[in-house]
């Protein structure tokens, strides 16, 4: 067993070194070594597929939204949102950012809003590591929120048969995360010395690395088709449809019968399937109604992003299912008694290994049948479930590189020792009030 896990985890580590898709690429080859070495018979696809079909499907619209300037719109009506109440920027942009992320289903569209918030945060004399740091750290939490996330359909295709479909995994984790989020952004008020105080950002505005700050003026109100950056004509419609086909998801969990029964005749069709059908369907009134060139599509940002979830997901998750399959008696009879009494340590575990596996759904995908295994119910995997948001504990992922490369002032940064970096404490809160918050919810709903 040992031994396979390490395997397990040095192809982690491997494809961890080298990103992108490489991560599913070298979970490929941990299934491969541990079938022919081990004689592990790799786990069953079947599940695994369903979650790489949902993303695609929703990848397919949000791409589609994307190349008719759907996500621009969008960014500008965010962006107006943070320019109006600068002084509670460590507030709004958090909220702003969670939301966007709840929406779209994916962090990536985060990014433009970074010079915002940090130009916001620079006028209004806030320092910018504050709203800037949590809202890093409320962009990716909002993925376990997202009713069209990759992480929420492995969710589902887990829970669903159990009674915790949609509407149910909904009701814990938003209001889970944004509870966790609020409160972070409550803590990140009082963090650092005010900007005046702060040696670093008054060196560099000595030393003409900084412009000063402009005087107080007039903002006019932004008008996402406004020049000079003219969006495509029809880049709101593209923005709505997809919100729309988003909405329709939700009812439908919410709704049974809105769905077209199944051919079997057991009752309506899966919510899989009824994502897929929706989400495709979307992409294709994109196309229709915003007149988007179908070939721009693959080589749009979110779609290559989409591509590397597809295949980490894959990978990744096909090497945790077969090292849980063939080693599922020894992992319970170690640890189920721990998790059954103490489930926070499965929490823990969630944290911790999704920092690796740089992947909400990859990690969700990989680690919950192992709670499933160990016995805990479903209703405490759901309300843990955010814990699968550790990106932060080593902050290497994109979201935060960009964040402090953003800050100009210097007050966003890493730590000397890696883990005492500008993100750490708002995701540890985050994380933990979500979880504890979630375990209240589900108490209720269970």
């Amino acid at each position: 067993m040992f031994l396979q896990l390490a395997v397990m985890v040095g192809a982690i580590a491997l494809g961890s070194r080298r990103g992108g898709v490489a991560m599913g690429l070298w979970g490929a080859v941990g299934v491969f070594v541990l079938a022919t070495v081990f004689g592990v018979a790799p786990a069953d696809t079947s599940g695994i597929v369903d979650v790489m079909l949902i993303i695609l499907a929703v990848i397919m619209a949000a791409a589609a939204m994307e190349t008719a300037g759907g996500i621009d719109y969008l960014v500008g009506v965010a962006e107006r949102v943070i320019r109006r109440n600068p002084s509670r920027i460590t507030f709004i942009a958090p909220v702003v950012s969670w939301l966007f992320t709840l929406g779209a289903g994916t962090a990536h569209v985060f990014y433009p809003l970074l010079p915002v918030i940090h130009d916001v945060a620079r006028e209004g004399g806030v320092r910018p590591e504050r709203p800037i740091a949590v809202s890093s750290i409320a962009a990716t939490v909002g993925i376990t929120a997202s009713p069209v996330s990759a992480a929420m359909a492995a969710m589902i295709v887990l829970f669903d048969k159990d009674g915790w479909g949609l509407p149910k995994i909904m009701a814990v984790a938003v209001p889970a995360t944004l509870v966790g989020v609020l409160v972070a952004a409550a803590v990140q008020s009082r963090v650092g010395k005010p900007l005046e105080q702060d040696a670093e950002y008054q060196r560099r505005l000595a030393a003409g690395e900084l412009e000063p700050v402009p005087g107080p003026e007039v903002t006019p109100a932004l008008d996402p088709l406004a020049k000079p950056n003219p969006l495509p004509p029809r880049a709101a419609w593209s923005a709505y449809l997809f919100l729309l086909g988003t909405a329709a998801v939700v009812l439908s969990g919410l709704f049974p019968s809105l769905r077209p029964g199944a051919a079997d005749g057991k009752g309506p069709l899966s919510m899989a399937a009824t994502i897929e059908i929706l989400m495709m369907a979307v992409a294709a009134l994109i196309l229709l109604v915003c007149k988007v060139d179908a070939k721009k599509i693959p080589g749009s940002d979110v779609a290559r992003s989409g591509l590397v979830a597809v295949i980490g997901v894959f990978g990744l998750s096909w090497l945790g299912l077969s090292f849980i399959g063939a080693n599922e008696h020894r992992i319970t009879d170690a640890l189920g008694g721990v998790a059954r009494s103490q489930p926070w340590f499965f929490a823990v575990m969630l944290l911790v290994l999704s920092a690796l596996l740089f992947s909400q759904a990859t990690t969700t995908k990989a680690l919950m049948p192992l709670g499933v295994a160990l016995g805990i119910p479903a209703p405490l995997l759901i309300a843990m479930w955010p814990a699968v948001n550790g990106y932060f504990l080593l902050p290497t992922y994109g979201t935060f590189l960009a964040a402090i490369n953003f800050d100009r002032t210097g007050t966003t940064r890493l730590g000397r020792f890696v883990v005492n970096h500008s993100f750490m404490l708002p995701g540890l809160v985050t994380v933990t009030v979500s979880v504890l918050t979630g375990f209240g919810i589900a108490e209720l709903l269970a």
